[in-house]
């Protein structure tokens, strides 16, 4: 079946940066579930979108065509993640404010550029849904370069970011620099997002980044495990997803998050088994004793 991915050049580009995708995604999404944060998921990609419109519209009424959509989406992204860091320090006491208001924001530029390009095209239905021949080489060398970027971060930062995400406030009395690796986190997940809206798309890109971490927390025993599930789990949809996705001739998007949705519901039911496996378990052992 995996064939044809090898035989073409667009389907191996697609094919190798659905790996990248699978294991950078969920590995970001981790320390974003564990921090509570998974709604910026969902506002970072809208803003994404909203970058990736202006670059289609640049195209269209300009014949502005130097580089693709993707990096006008990658910096806005960029630039919404250092907006929410900025209004998170405003509302101090209400930091998750700032999501819902980027979010919002990217939304109403997204529809004002459209309206602007004179409405939807094909392309832009590929960055909503995924597609299995939106990645260009040239994407795949960008996508690669991010995803050696955010293994090493996370590597160099890893007892920063873990401390972050569970106690921020020892972190900061600690001597952590706590506003600098958070701005840093986030800048490095609005890059995900961005990269992984070719595969994933707009609307289902935060599920790839939530999915795997929910199924993991049911099987893992600690951190680390959960980390590394999160990936095998991340790995696993994006490939069946993408295979499903080509053969059924549909976007991939929807057939990632489905696989990772049947993930996380077997990881439910065995966790749920295990339980009550235990639990008789122990019962008899009790009973036996008397």
């Amino acid at each position: 079946m995996l064939a044809d991915f090898f035989e073409y050049d667009f389907l191996r580009h697609t094919f190798f940066t659905g790996i990248l995708i699978g294991i950078i995604a969920p590995l970001l999404g981790t320390f974003i579930v564990v921090r509570r944060l998974s709604l910026i998921a969902d506002a970072l990609s809208h803003v994404t979108l909203a970058g990736i419109a202006f670059g289609m519209l640049l195209e269209k009424r300009l014949g502005f065509v130097l580089l693709s959509p993707l990096y006008s989406g990658m910096a806005f992204s960029v630039l919404g993640s250092i907006l929410i860091e900025k209004l998170r320090s405003v509302y101090k006491s209400y930091q998750e404010i700032a999501i819902p208001i980027i979010l919002s924001g990217g939304v109403g530029l997204t529809v004002i550029f459209i309206s602007l390009a004179d409405g939807f095209n094909r392309d832009l239905m590929n960055y909503l849904f995924g597609s299995v021949s939106a990645v260009s080489q040239q994407d795949f060398y960008t996508i690669a370069g991010i995803s050696i970027l955010i293994i090493a971060v996370v590597a160099l930062f890893y007892k920063e970011l873990l401390t972050l995400s569970f106690d921020e406030e020892h972190a900061t009395t600690s001597g952590i620099h706590a506003k600098r690796i958070h701005l840093l986190f986030i800048v490095l997940t609005a890059l995900v997002i961005a990269a992984s809206i070719q595969i994933v798309g707009v609307l289902l890109v935060s599920a790839l980044m939530t999915l795997p971490v929910a199924a993991s927390m049911r099987l893992a025993k600690g951190f680390k495990q959960m980390l590394f599930l999160s990936v095998v789990f991340g790995e696993i949809a994006v490939i069946i997803g993408l295979i499903g996705g080509y053969y059924l001739n549909i976007p991939p998007g929807g057939t990632i998050v489905m696989t990772a949705i049947m993930i996380l519901l077997l990881s439910i039911g065995v966790k749920r088994f295990s339980f009550r496996y235990k639990k008789a378990g122990e019962t008899n052992g009790y009973e036996g004793s008397n």
